[in-house]
């Protein structure tokens, strides 16, 4: 049996390379532009070499914003651990957590929360991981600006694809995911840290 050029060969448990081995494949050629490094920033500077800086100023869709407050927005993260997994990011280009102005901060924290029950209300998970990771030494991907992971869990969400096979099922397009989550979001929801602190 030959195998066309353009077709992966397959080997069986007999060895003959072609035949079917019993696996399924989930294919996914879009995570090599992460591995990759596309569009990472070169340098640490603000500007359009910063995706994080760049996204607010494209349309919603096209930047797949869910949300903009005053001080902060939430996108979509293009290389989600799960479905719905979103950024929590300041519009000002700072790296680090304890750089943030009272303003941004207070927006981060109240674009977080509303965030937390759009996905509840449109998607149903049992939990959330919340994170930072500050600085390359601890995960950050572009450590030049801060961002927060918002990754919605669902029981047995973390089967053995991530262990064994270093993929995750995605079973949402981003747009379609955005496009729920923004039809959900309220209009007014962010509060002012003046509203917020009259209202304690």
């Amino acid at each position: 049996m030959t195998v066309p050029p353009h077709e992966p060969r397959l080997e069986s448990a007999d060895g003959f390379a072609g035949d079917p081995d019993g696996f399924e494949r989930l294919w996914t050629p879009h995570r090599m532009v992460y591995i990759g490094g596309q569009d990472k920033p070169d340098d640490d500077a603000a500007g359009d070499g910063c995706p994080f800086c760049r996204i607010p100023g494209l349309s919603d869709e096209d930047g797949l914003v869910v949300a903009r407050g005053e001080f902060a927005y939430v996108v979509m993260n293009l290389y989600p651990y799960n479905s719905g997994h979103v950024l929590v990011c300041p519009y000002r280009h700072v790296a680090d957590y304890a750089d943030l102005s009272t303003d941004e901060t207070w927006d981060v924290a109240e674009l977080t929360r509303t965030a937390m029950r759009v996905i509840r209300d449109v998607s149903a998970p049992a939990g959330f991981n919340l994170g930072m990771n500050q600085g390359s030494v601890a995960g950050a991907g572009i450590a030049a600006h801060l961002h927060q992971h918002l990754v919605p869990r669902w029981r047995g969400d973390a089967n053995f694809l991530p262990i064994v096979a270093r993929s995750r099922a995605l079973p949402e397009l981003l747009a379609d995911t955005r496009a729920a989550l923004a039809a959900a979001w309220p209009a007014t929801s962010t509060r002012t840290r003046e509203r917020m602190i009259e209202e304690c």
